[in-house]
């Protein structure tokens, strides 16, 4: 009790003397005049009364929701409990799924999986099966696992010979890199994609496959929404019969939508039995391209793979620094070319971007900025000892 009075008498004075203080939001429930346990106004509450959401992707994103409250609760409950914050604290939180729904007067729900609270709730329903590009939805084909990496390896190449790309889907990330390390051995250009991979360099990679820089990428749950790569004509689902979250119906129909944007793409499943995830996922996708194939054949469309720019958007996102992104250095300033002046030169420039990193608290992106410094300064003296 000391410590917590002690804390809020600090902040009371803070606030007494500057306006506000550190966690000044712990005590919004107060300055806002809200009973106890009340909801905190949030944006919904500037909206007109007829506004509609749309909820994109909603399969993952109506579950979020509702998880938002309880991640905050669990965390904040603690701190309470143990003295660390005032009982007010708990009533700045994102808002419950009912409270939510209660604000919300008009919902779209928009996903190619939509999950048992948008069928339990929706009013309607409209598919848009057919698309613009009459691009049908892949094939899948289930083949056993017996010398699936073989088959895999052969069926690689045979896209690669076409200038195509491959996705392959692996259900660990150790998994994915084992299988990455052994692609290369066999000389097929490789690259790996899972959760531990950050998000600049992410973009990187995605864009670096559909440039042709690499012919397959192999991931574990980044594969499934949002992908839209029309380059990639193959995805092989390794394991597919393992049944869980990652090869669930909901993953696996995502999964199968990516080679939905090339005319020639494929899905291979390697799996000893057809679990029900795999039957109703196979069975949903063709009924789609049932439907897409007689759309296309009583108008009279040819499908044509998706024509998509290459972004740059790794270009914006990453910092205009002279320090190289990777972790090891393959050449030095002086073998790129660099005279002893112009190293000298970028010495100076990095020092004074080391010093503004330092003054922004971005400590550890100056020390990388130092170590550049130290090897550049070495480097100059190798310059002058000759």
């Amino acid at each position: 009790s000391h410590r917590l009075r002690q804390r809020t008498q600090f902040d009371m004075e803070m606030m007494r003397e500057l306006g506000f203080c550190n966690g000044i939001e712990n005590y919004s429930r107060i300055l806002d005049n809200r009973p106890p346990g009340a909801r905190p106004y949030c944006l919904l509450d500037f909206f007109p009364e007829d506004f509609i959401c749309f909820i994109d992707e909603s399969h993952q994103t109506v579950p979020q929701i509702g998880g938002m409250f309880e991640g905050d609760r669990s965390r904040k409950q603690t701190l309470v409990d143990f003295g660390f914050r005032l009982p007010s604290a708990l009533d700045n939180r994102p808002q419950k799924f009912d409270e939510f729904l209660e604000h919300v007067p008009q919902m779209v729900f928009v996903s190619a999986t939509p999950g048992g609270f948008e069928h339990g709730h929706s009013t309607r329903v409209v598919e848009q099966i057919v698309r613009p590009t009459g691009i049908v939805d892949p094939e899948v084909d289930v083949r056993e696992t017996h010398n699936q990496i073989d088959d895999l390896m052969n069926e690689i190449r045979a896209r690669t010979e076409s200038g195509e790309r491959t996705l392959v889907t692996t259900l660990t990330k150790k998994m994915s890199e084992d299988l990455t390390d052994y692609l290369m051995e066999y000389g097929i250009r490789v690259r790996y994609l899972h959760s531990e991979v950050d998000t600049l360099e992410r973009i990187q990679i995605i864009r670096q496959l559909r440039l042709g820089e690499f012919d397959v990428l192999v991931g574990v749950n980044l594969l499934r929404e949002g992908l839209d790569l029309p380059e990639v004509s193959l995805v092989a689902i390794l394991d597919a019969d393992k049944e869980g979250f990652l090869r669930g119906e909901t993953s696996l129909i995502q999964t199968i939508g990516r080679a939905a944007r090339n005319v020639r793409g494929r899905v291979i499943m390697y799996a000893d039995k057809e679990s029900a995830a795999m039957r109703t996922a196979i069975s949903e996708t063709d009924r789609r391209r049932e439907i897409q194939v007689a759309y296309n054949e009583r108008n009279g469309i040819t499908p044509a793979t998706v024509q998509k720019g290459i972004s740059d958007i790794s270009d914006f996102l990453a910092t205009e620094s002279k320090v190289p992104r990777g972790g090891r250095r393959t050449q030095s300033r002086a073998e790129k070319g660099m005279s002893a002046e112009e190293i000298a030169r970028t010495i100076v420039e990095l020092e004074e971007e080391m010093l503004a990193a330092a003054e922004d608290l971005r400590f550890e992106y100056a020390a990388k900025l130092r170590d550049e410094i130290k090897t550049l300064r070495r480097e100059l003296e190798q310059i002058g000892a000759k």
